[in-house]
């Protein structure tokens, strides 16, 4: 059986993984080949790591889970400052997540975990009696570890926490809710109306027809990162709960044909574009037992979203509620006690041409002023900036400056101040900035001003320290200790010098660019050069593109793998090149980012093809003959609607795990940005490049999983049966049961980068004219 098939009309021919690169001498090929390896494969570039750590609640030390050569986990204490180490806890079990209990006497273990989609969020949970210091786990009294759930079934629990006096636990298993009491054993279920997975299984995907208590249906989980879904009240007395019921959810259907003697499936509710959601509804439940008081939420549930879930005190609960638009995020607070529910803000999208567009949800909403008043991230003046509203009403403009605001960090009531991720100067950095909560005077930048890249933060309780990572497209990352505000370095975390060092000779500077494309609009773009350049000559060039509104490729940070990759192919011969679109999520303002709406795909290919040929105008060494593109995911997407619709400019792509149709992705993504099928028949078949195959005339390859839970493998086979039915050649390779990642099972991740340098050697070929 070959990998993959080249297709035309009347042949089928396997060419594309037996196949040599044509006119590319072997000594390019074999030298490409050895560095990716040594990228992915040998990771001999794989930049120096620290932690996971968690800040201690005296911010002044943190804590890290450490193996001992003798077997075993450790919870080991630093000092921030002088790194002086002591150990915490130590224990047989092998800590995958931690947490302790308010008073710090014991610790709540997870281990033996399983992924849930694309996280390890399944497992077991211990508690320790750390009470007297260190335990010691050979006597089996106090201090060993008391294993939670009873009888449950291995790797069943889900979510435990403590409760805040730190006597119960409260976990979700198999889609109900359990308290159990620690000093007795005792399980209370709090709910019971969730459904069990077939079969007494420890866990299984939801289909149609499901109950789910405590945790998510799995567009919920991808889109808005609903995982955690329950929380203990402040007092202990209650738990909030989110609860779906993806009864009349279409269902998804994965077929494994490697697993087993015959194909075994996971079928799960899918909601696409126009079709019916879960209901969702939030309940309040006595954390002893009882009967659950559901919150009166607004709106149908089934065209609703509950975008989030905290208390504010013990008696109220705060969410944010999304129409099925999501173009308003209201902010609502729920009575515990009668289930009542008022609206405190109302944050609407920006408009484009008078009509609205999609709301941002926001990571953290911080309460300040003793719960009368909260921070939110508004683009409610056209850009993105921080307000201060008040618990009855009113928003107070904080950060009043030429720029946006892109990541809330920290708060520090004591010193009123806020401090925030920003970059006014251009869209690819990224800088801490500090402004008085009151707005009485403009931000000031923290990060030093020599210092240029993209910066990020992890502050310490109280917000006088914080872990911050610094890189550059470069310089590897680095992390150290700094203080604020004065951003004084006491202790380097990591030390990229000797990676530094290893990488002279594959690392020479890129260059940023900045693109016109016309009509007023400049793309920011990177570029990075072959060796020996000669720029009286001309190159072929690989843009790698992403395009949609979930990510940005033009960014001034070490880029790890990929990048490097992208450093292997300019070493072969090839120009590399990235450009920021219009309706990426770059600083630059709401009308930027939301010009996007209702045309995703269509404005994305057309200012990608705008900015090669403005590059290619501008530097003679562009060689127009010779240009390739390739992206994932939505850069899937970008590049089949580059091949389609630009053929005279892009001749050869690489499209992987690609969305052909956008109706059949999942309703919160794909109608946040494009709105309803219905209301945008035009703007769904314009953004959709399985209708415009008809236009591929270069050398295209399709890559995909076949057990793709997120981006079906479904989309990519209607496109291979329409290129088929035009009688197009193109190339496909199919990764047996991987997922959106295509990284499981030895040797994938090698694998697949080899393919795609191969084609490029293949059908573009490289070096100068």
């Amino acid at each position: 059986m070959h990998a993959f098939r080249r297709l035309s009309v009347v042949v089928v021919l396997a060419l594309v993984v037996v196949s040599s690169p044509r006119a590319q001498p072997a000594d390019v090929q074999a030298r490409l080949q050895a560095q990716i390896d040594r990228i992915f494969k040998d990771h001999a570039y794989d930049a120096p790591r620290f932690g996971p750590a968690r800040w201690l609640p005296d911010g002044s030390a943190y804590a890290i889970v450490e193996r001992p050569e003798g077997g075993g986990s450790e919870i080991a204490r630093y000092d921030a400052a002088s790194g002086a180490r002591s150990v915490l806890a130590h224990t047989t079990l092998d800590i995958e997540d931690y947490a302790w209990s308010k008073d710090g006497r014991r610790l709540l273990v997870f281990t033996n975990t399983r992924k849930v989609w694309r996280e390890n969020t399944r497992g077991d949970y211990y508690v320790i009696d750390v009470a007297g210091g260190p335990p010691s786990e050979s006597s089996g009294g106090a201090g060993a570890p008391k294993k939670l759930g009873g009888a449950a079934p291995e790797s069943s629990l889900m979510f435990a926490k403590f409760s805040p006096d730190g006597s119960r636990v409260a976990y979700v298993r198999q889609n109900n809710i359990y308290v159990e009491r620690l000093a007795t054993g005792a399980i209370t279920p709090l709910t019971t109306d969730g459904s069990a997975p077939p079969g007494g299984a420890a866990w299984g995907p939801a289909p149609a027809g499901t109950i789910v208590n405590g945790t998510s249906d799995w567009v919920n989980e991808e889109e808005l990162g609903i995982r955690d879904g329950f929380r203990w009240s402040p007092d202990g007395e209650r738990i909030a709960y989110w609860q779906f019921d993806t009864s009349g959810v279409g269902n998804m259907t994965l077929i494994n044909d490697t697993a087993a003697l015959y194909p075994t499936t996971t079928t799960y509710a899918y909601p696409k574009p126009g079709t019916e959601n879960s209901a969702v509804r939030i309940g309040l439940v006595p954390a002893g037992g009882g009967a659950t008081t559901w919150l009166k939420l607004p709106g149908d549930p089934r065209n609703i979203y509950v975008a989030s879930l905290d208390w504010i005190d013990a008696s109220t609960v705060a969410m944010q509620q999304l129409n099925r638009l999501q173009n308003e995020n209201s902010y609502l607070l729920g009575d515990a006690a009668t289930g009542n529910v008022t609206r405190v803000f109302q944050d609407t999208s920006y408009p484009m041409d008078g009509h609205p567009t999609w709301v941002d949800v926001q990571d953290d909403v911080e309460w300040i002023d003793h719960n009368r008043a909260f921070l939110w991230l508004s683009e409610r003046d056209g850009w993105r900036h921080l307000y201060r509203v008040g618990r009855a009403g009113g928003a107070t403009l904080i950060t009043k400056f030429e720029g946006e605001v892109t990541d809330l960090v920290a708060v520090s009531e004591e010193a009123g101040l806020v401090y925030f991720l920003a970059s006014p100067q251009n869209a690819f950095d990224r800088y801490l900035y500090r402004a008085p909560l009151d707005g009485s005077s403009p931000p000031v930048r923290v990060t030093p001003a020599a210092d240029r890249g993209w910066h990020g933060y992890t502050p310490a309780p109280g917000g006088r320290l914080a872990f911050h990572t610094s890189s550059t497209f470069d310089r590897v990352t680095a992390m150290d200790v700094v203080s604020l505000p004065d951003h004084r370095s006491l202790r380097r975390l990591t030390d990229p010098s000797a990676l530094q060092a290893r990488l002279a000779d594959a690392i020479r500077p890129a260059e940023f660019v900045k693109v016109p494309i016309g009509g007023g609009v400049t793309l920011d773009g990177w570029m990075l050069k072959p060796p020996s350049f000669d720029p009286s000559r001309k190159y072929p060039v690989v843009v790698y593109v992403y395009g949609e509104p979930a990510s940005q490729t033009v960014t001034d940070r070490w880029g790890g793998g990929t990048a490097l990759f992208h450093r292997a192919l300019a070493d072969a011969g090839y120009i590399v090149v990235s450009f920021d679109n219009r309706g990426t999520p770059a600083p630059k303002g709401a009308a930027w980012r939301k010009v996007i709406y209702g045309v995703v795909g269509e404005l994305a290919a057309a200012e990608q093809a705008a900015a090669v040929k403005a590059l290619a105008a501008s530097r003679s060494y562009i060689d127009r003959d010779r240009v390739g593109v390739w992206g994932w995911s939505g850069g899937g997407s970008d590049t089949l609607n580059c091949m389609f619709r630009d053929a005279d400019v892009f001749k050869v792509g690489v499209s992987v795990a690609p969305v052909p149709d956008q109706k059949l992705y999942d309703t919160i993504y794909q109608e946040r940005y494009m709105g309803l099928p219905a209301d945008n028949v035009d703007g769904y078949r314009r953004g959709s490049s399985i209708n415009f195959a008809d236009g591929l005339k270069g050398r295209l390859l399709i890559v995909h999983g076949s057990g793709d839970d997120n981006v079906h493998y479904q989309g990519t086979e209607r496109l291979v049966n329409r290129l088929v039915e035009l009688g197009k050649p193109f190339d496909l390779m199919v990764y047996p049961n991987r997922t959106h990642a295509i990284s499981e099972g030895p040797g994938t991740t090698p694998h697949i980068y080899q393919l795609i340098a191969r084609h490029f050697l293949s059908e573009l070929p490289a070096g100068p004219r």
